[in-house]
């Protein structure tokens, strides 16, 4: 006779879950990209019993201008560049998975910290910036989208104790000139193209280098879906 498989316990299901969510996040392209990470948000909101939460979610970021026809990917298309990849809509996810309380920061700003960064950053991105020189700045991120090859684009979090409190997020890019070979991208060191924080609309939280201005695709580019 077969003896009946036992099954993990509710709790055990919501720790593996959330350990999964959190491996996404930073490796979004090796973990299946944005539809992973709506499924895993989907099951841990399930285990949660808390399943309207995602429509509330929606909702919101429809109302910041964060949704589109094809998910929030499609906000980020019309600002960064064409080979710009998922590491732009982790953060998003990344962002709720804070407020939540699943996201397992790598490090927290504490007090006086998160506010300096909010208080300069803005201004400081007025300049072309590096992934070197954010980290130089304002030290390692609290969780980094993508991985640390300088090669590929990435987006760098940082938190504060209080989830309730915006993620300040950087988002960086590397890439080649529209119409040159897609690889390998010109640039030693990924390019800051982006600030963004605030629970405003999208654009208005959103601070662009004079590279990220540069690399802004232009109105009824061809290669944006229509």
């Amino acid at each position: 006779m077969t003896l009946p498989t036992q099954l993990a316990a509710a709790e055990e299901i919501h720790d593996y879950l959330v350990d999964q969510l959190n491996l996404a996040l930073r490796r979004p392209g090796m973990s299946g990209g944005e539809v992973a990470l709506r499924i895993l948000i989907d099951h841990v909101l399930f285990v949660e019993r808390q399943p309207k939460v995602w429509n509330q979610l929606k909702q919101s970021w429809e109302e910041r201008g964060l949704w589109t026809p094809i998910g929030p990917s499609g906000a980020f298309q019309d600002v960064f560049p064409a080979q710009a990849d998922c590491c732009e809509v982790a953060s998003l996810y990344g962002e709720f998975a804070y407020q939540r309380g699943w996201l397992k920061p790598d490090r927290v700003l504490i007090g006086e910290e998160y506010k300096a960064l909010t208080g300069r950053v803005r201004g400081w991105a007025a300049v072309d910036r590096t992934w070197a020189d954010v980290t130089a700045e304002f030290g390692p991120p609290s969780v980094l989208f993508g991985g640390n090859n300088p090669l590929y684009g990435k987006t760098l979090g940082y938190v504060s104790e209080d989830p309730h409190q915006s993620m300040v997020v950087l988002h960086l890019w590397n890439g080649s000139e529209p119409g040159a070979e897609p690889w390998p991208p010109e640039h030693a060191q990924p390019l800051l193209l982006a600030v963004r924080f605030g629970g405003g609309s999208f654009r208005e939280s959103l601070t662009l280098t004079p590279e990220g201005e540069r690399r802004m695709p232009p109105v009824g580019d061809p290669c944006l879906p229509q």
